[in-house]
């Protein structure tokens, strides 16, 4: 993956994590610390501290916000985009939740990863037992425009009779620059979704949906 040399968002793509992998829904925030330990957290840290990667401070504020962008949060391809009917679909994907941790301190930039939740179903009209999916990430000030976005594929395989794959994919390193230390992450968020061409987008607006079952061939 060949990125442009001067990103704003900084992110590292890490080995796909096994299907049906579950990780705690947990948001580092600050607080929650009696006074003993706010004192030692507070301190400045050493030297030795920031080459170990251990800095006792908390964070300076909350994480980012994080979520599916709904419009690009389903994709469904079909093998003749004029009849969109189940007995046509090839292979669909959905993006189910996506949750991460954050750390900043000081005038520090931002650094979080995520993790991302999707399934896959091959449909009725496939022809092959793979397919390879495109989904980016994005950071925004909260209701404004990206500050930059990232693509990633993601190549997916079925077994013989299978209908149904689920995935984690975990991004490892986001990194989000602050003007100064009273930048805050609620001023950010960082959403995901599939690309996806215009008409899958009003496809998606219009409600219409068509979800693979593992137990049964029907559309919902």
């Amino acid at each position: 993956m060949k990125l442009p040399a001067a990103l704003l968002l900084s992110l590292a793509l890490a080995t796909v994590s096994a299907c049906g992998t579950s990780r705690p829904r947990v948001i580092e925030l600050p607080g929650g610390v009696n006074p003993e330990e706010q004192q030692q957290q507070q301190r400045e840290p050493t030297v030795l501290d920031r080459l170990m990667g251990n800095d006792p401070r908390p964070n300076a504020g909350p994480c980012p916000l994080m979520g599916v962008l709904y419009d690009n949060a389903r994709v469904v391809d079909f093998a003749a985009p004029d009849s969109q009917r189940y007995a046509n679909i090839e292979f669909t994907g959905e993006m189910s939740g996506v949750r991460g941790l954050c750390r900043y301190v000081g005038a520090d930039p931002i650094v979080m990863n995520l993790d991302v939740d999707m399934s896959f179903g091959r449909g009725p009209a496939a022809t092959s037992d793979r397919q390879t999916y495109r989904y980016w990430v994005a950071v925004t000030r909260r209701g404004r425009a990206p500050i930059e976005k990232a693509y990633f594929d993601i190549d997916v395989r079925w077994n013989r009779g299978q209908a149904v794959v689920s995935r984690t994919e975990h991004i490892e390193r986001i990194v989000i620059p602050r003007a100064n230390d009273t930048v805050s992450g609620e001023n950010f968020e960082v959403l995901v979704g599939f690309e996806l061409t215009p008409e899958q987008v009003q496809f998606n607006r219009d409600g219409r949906r068509f979800r693979i079952d593992a137990g049964q061939n029907s559309g919902q």
